[in-house]
């Protein structure tokens, strides 16, 4: 049985498996507007050897959260692949805190996608995230 973890009300686990996300699960998601906020909390399984959550970690859920919500955005006509993507650490984020992943459109467009993310940790600031991507539209059916 799962362990009952304390979640922000208006998320969700998230139903968007992939293979180097499926060690840190439990993933949240709660759908705002255009966005797909990514929560967690933390863990042990989450850091580094000083006990900080992982830089990677941040970056991979930054990424996953500003694509996810480009394609929202645009739509089923799309894919996303990351073309760019840098991050500020802001802050440290320790065991034990709710991190999430919340995007901002700059420029959502047609070939390009620019995007900002904001990574919080139990509501302070953590790191900001900023990503290109770009727009492979699929193939009429």
């Amino acid at each position: 049985m799962e362990a009952i973890l304390d979640v922000p009300e208006g998320f969700e686990r998230h139903d968007r498996k992939s293979p180097v996300t499926d060690p840190w699960e439990p993933l949240y998601r709660r759908l705002s507007g255009d966005t797909v906020v990514l929560g967690l909390r933390s863990g042990t399984a989450h850091t580094n050897s000083r006990g900080f959550v992982h830089g990677g970690l941040i970056s991979a859920l930054a990424d996953n959260a500003m694509g996810l919500s480009c394609a929202r955005r645009l739509g089923d006509l799309a894919s996303l692949v990351t073309v760019n993507l840098t991050i500020d650490f802001l802050g440290s984020a320790l065991t034990g805190q709710w991190l999430e992943f919340d995007t901002v459109f700059v420029k959502p467009g047609g070939t390009l996608c620019f995007t900002q993310a904001f990574v919080t940790a139990d509501g302070q600031p953590c790191a900001r995230a900023n990503a290109v991507f770009r727009v492979v539209r699929k193939a009429a059916a």
